[in-house]
């Protein structure tokens, strides 16, 4: 590690093979603490390049505890933490929204590394126990049209991290690393990303993939579609700017949408919301999320189609009966 500390220090690159190299060293264990703590600084004082991006998924996917959902076309809703914004739960939320309309959600997650409550600690909140059996997955699509993939229990390397990442308290490279490594291998997927330049970079790689994308970022610096600013969204089709009112019929402010001080707070802030008793405000948040993760599966000939199917979901019930059915399964 030395080495390769070294390397970047004299800020020379990694190429796609020793950065899949590295990320198969640490998921085995075989550097101290301080080491990865100093390979996930270097990251901070500059860009992460594609190939070494590449190489990172290369590992972890290499890695993962396996899965095989080919017989389902899976949905992820999925940001990359690490704004800083401590907001709601938006994503998990708007994965059961589109739960809710009858598609498969396969979500990836994790717990928060720089936010009080990521995907799964709120999960865990609300009852969910997380595991890594294939069987007991596809009995959660089946049933409740969502599961859920704890991170941790598929990628060893993200386990021996978590520790340095929670002390950290900062963004790292491992929170690029989530929305591309999701084992289920989904056919669609949201992305939400806090800066242009890693839209740009996602975009890159993923349009390599088979896989059908969108790709949000708020230009006023949120991982999802906030409703604070205009956005910017990316897919295969290009590059489009649009405004609270096109994507969510409203603009909210920063105080809307913020997230609480406990993890309780995020529960309960969570379960008002899919019961139908958010504000006017999360609720269109939440919508906006689901409706563009909706339209980027080409099954709605309109954006309003989109947000009208989501509004209908979380109005009728249908989002929660999707959290009952999941809960009540564990």
């Amino acid at each position: 590690m030395k080495k390769i500390l070294q390397y970047l220090f004299d800020y020379k690159i990694l190429s796609r093979e020793q950065a899949k190299d590295v990320l198969i060293n640490i998921s085995r264990g075989e550097y101290n603490d301080y080491e990865i703590t100093a390979f996930a600084a270097a990251y901070l004082m500059r860009s992460i390049t594609v190939d070494e991006l590449q190489g990172f998924c290369d590992a972890l996917l290499e890695l993962c505890v396996k899965v095989n959902f080919s017989e389902y076309e899976l949905i992820d809703i999925v940001g990359t933490g690490g704004d800083g914004k401590n907001t709601f739960n938006i994503s998990t939320l708007a994965c059961f929204i589109v739960a809710g309309t009858g598609l498969k959600v396969a979500k990836h997650g994790n717990y928060g590394a720089s936010t009080i409550s990521g995907a799964s600690n709120v999960m865990e909140q609300l009852g969910y126990k997380f595991s890594s059996d294939e069987s007991k997955l596809k009995t959660e699509l089946d049933k409740a049209n969502i599961c859920f993939l704890h991170a941790p229990l598929f990628h060893p390397a993200l386990k021996t991290v978590a520790p340095m990442r929670k002390q950290f308290g900062l963004r790292t490279f491992f929170n690029m690393l989530g929305p591309l490594i999701n084992p289920a291998n989904p056919a669609f997927q949201l992305l939400g990303v806090y800066s242009l330049e890693m839209a740009r970079l996602y975009n890159y790689v993923l349009q390599k993939t088979n896989r059908t994308y969108s790709i949000a970022f708020s230009l006023d610096g949120y991982d999802e579609i906030s409703l604070t600013s205009d956005a910017k969204i990316l897919s295969r089709k290009g590059e489009l700017i649009a405004t609270p009112e096109e994507l969510g019929r409203i603009q909210v402010l920063p105080k809307d949408i913020f997230g609480g001080n406990t993890l309780k707070d995020a529960a309960n802030m969570f379960k008002a919301i899919i019961k139908g008793n958010g504000s006017v405000a999360q609720n269109a948040v939440v919508l906006a999320n689901a409706a563009v993760a909706l339209h980027c599966t080409g099954k709605y000939k309109t954006y309003n189609e989109t947000f009208d199917a989501a509004e209908e979901s979380l109005q009728s019930g249908k989002a929660y009966q999707c959290l009952q059915e999941l809960i009540s399964l564990q």
